[in-house]
């Protein structure tokens, strides 16, 4: 599967015109390196404050608030390339199953792939921090329709009473296995998962216990509470 660009943010690659100065490569590294920051603080501490990303990033304060105005914004830019890497991921696996390549592959490694970019931590750290803008909600809309329409793609080779939603929530509980170790642990994720995906295979055939989770129900979590 070819590797893709989702993970990174559009100031870290060659301008339009051709490549970027020196200042503006220096520019784009230290966006990058504030925003590798924010989510190592905020996943770990949500309500870290923001001057600990300064620290945690090795830049002075007004460097940061030169780019990100507040910690909302911070959440806004990090949630957003969640959102783009997810909505890029399915548009590959869409790809790869149009193109006739065997679809359990093609879905494992889908979910390998957004497992390792864990982009399910920030769901559970994040939701309800900050107001979603109108953009991302239409953003997180699309990407919904996308795996809506890879999921039909698959879907005859799951287990009965599986649905969408099921799977955003196998993210979730994926990315709660979290150890001191970053290999140690990808490797227990990577473990933890392949028991699931044997569990999400048609050949199961009993019946799951209650509903599956609707779009309301994941939705409202990022609705700040008033």
């Amino acid at each position: 599967m070819t590797e893709t660009n989702a993970g990174k943010r559009p100031g870290t690659r060659p301008g339009r015109h051709g490549p970027m100065s020196g200042r503006q490569a220096e520019a784009a590294r230290n966006d990058q390196r504030i925003l590798d920051a924010a989510r190592a603080v905020f996943v770990n501490d949500p309500g870290a404050p923001i001057t600990a990303v300064a620290k945690h990033a090795g830049v002075g304060i007004s460097a940061l608030y030169t780019r990100y105005g507040s910690k909302e914004e911070l959440l806004r830019t990090l949630c957003t390339d969640g959102l783009v890497i997810v909505t890029n991921e399915t548009e590959t696996a869409i790809e790869r199953v149009n193109q006739g390549e065997d679809r359990w592959v093609v879905f494992t490694d889908f979910m390998r792939r957004l497992a390792d970019a864990d982009t399910s931590s920030m769901t559970r750290a994040f939701a309800g921090k900050f107001a979603p803008t109108p953009e991302m909600f239409a953003l997180a809309n699309r990407s919904s329709q996308l795996f809506d329409s890879f999921f039909a793609l698959i879907r005859d080779l799951l287990r009965p009473g599986i649905v969408a939603h099921d799977v955003s929530l196998i993210f979730e509980l994926v990315a709660a296995i979290k150890f001191s170790s970053p290999e140690r642990t990808a490797e227990l994720r990577h473990r933890y998962l392949a028991v699931i995906l044997d569990g999400l295979r048609a050949g199961n055939r009993e019946d799951l216990p209650g509903p599956p989770p609707a779009w309301p129900e994941l939705s409202e979590r990022w609705i700040p509470p008033s």
